[in-house]
């Protein structure tokens, strides 16, 4: 998983349409699974939203392009966008290489409770992963 084999992924949640996210109190790390990224192969263009933006959950924030495809980026919780990770947008190669870590794509001051339904665990993200890669 390239360099990202300090992150737990046991701590992460991930959505059906392949965004993870990782809460540290109110605020929720998103960004796209490495299964998503192998699948787009060489990106070229990621368009994230503007800090401020109010989002709810399922609701589109971006777009990813590569070579062969453009795939939209959802977001799998309902919050407001305190930081978009503008170092990607100069450099797509990070999402690549980095995932979990430093190819992050926003940061959501979450709008509390977050629900879990709709979210898978690790374990159960992998089983999807499975059945999608046939």
């Amino acid at each position: 998983m390239k360099d990202d084999h300090a992150m737990d992924l046991q701590l992460l949640l991930f959505a059906k349409t392949h965004e993870w996210l990782r809460l540290d109190g109110d605020v929720a790390t998103i960004g796209i699974s490495d299964f998503a990224v192998q699948s787009l192969t060489d990106l070229v263009y990621i368009e994230l939203p503007q800090p401020g933006r109010v989002l709810k959950a399922g609701e589109v924030f971006g777009e990813v392009e590569s070579v062969k495809a453009a795939s939209d980026l959802y977001s799998p919780v309902a919050g407001t966008v305190v930081e978009s990770n503008t170092k990607l947008a100069e450099d797509p190669a990070q999402l690549s290489a980095s995932p979990y870590e430093t190819g992050w794509l926003i940061r959501l001051k979450v709008s509390l409770p977050v629900s879990r339904a709709g979210l898978l665990d690790a374990e159960e993200y992998k089983r999807l992963c499975a059945t999608e890669s046939h």
